[in-house]
């Protein structure tokens, strides 16, 4: 069976993941540059218990193994940074360097995409960084747009842009 022939589920974290979503998610910011190794946001990106008491983590599984996930964050709640009324945010994309051009990252996107439908959001949003290209190409692809008026600079002076998805079209 071909690679891309395996079966890939999409669904929400299980505790006994946590600590794999964890590594994953440090190894794919701090491993690729995208945030510093001494950076206090490492310990963020590594504490999928405490995010998962605050956002829902959904979990790309492939063979038995967690691939990519990212964290679904309601406007008011803890780990929405820029979610407003209506809007639902997501944050934290990681997908395995060895599972990227299997769907993975779409895959988790779309589910997000699906679920602001069914709960009758108006709108996702999400902040990334220009570094972040391969993940850039999965948001245009989604007809994700820049929201210029809302991007931001992190404490450490990293400027981050924001992008929505209007669904009301």
């Amino acid at each position: 069976m071909d690679a891309k022939d395996a079966e890939l589920v999409i669904r929400t974290a299980r505790p006994d993941e946590y600590d794999a979503v964890g590594e994953l998610t440090v190894q794919v910011y701090v491993g690729e540059g995208f945030v510093r190794a001494g950076s206090p946001y490492v310990t963020e990106l590594a504490d999928i218990a405490r995010r998962a008491d605050a956002a829902q983590v959904l979990v790309a599984v492939r063979e038995g193994q967690v691939v990519g996930a990212l964290a679904i964050a309601r406007p008011g709640t803890p780990y929405a940074d820029i979610a407003r009324t209506g809007e639902l945010e997501f944050r934290m994309l990681a997908v395995s360097k060895s599972a990227r051009g299997l769907g993975a990252g779409t895959a988790l996107i779309r589910t997000v995409i699906e679920l602001a439908r069914a709960e009758s959001f108006d709108a996702v949003v999400l902040t990334t960084m220009p570094a972040m290209v391969d993940a850039r190409r999965i948001y245009d692809r989604f007809g994700f747009v820049p929201a210029p008026e809302r991007d931001w600079t992190t404490e450490a002076g990293e400027w981050l842009t924001v992008l929505r998805l209007d669904l009301s079209a």
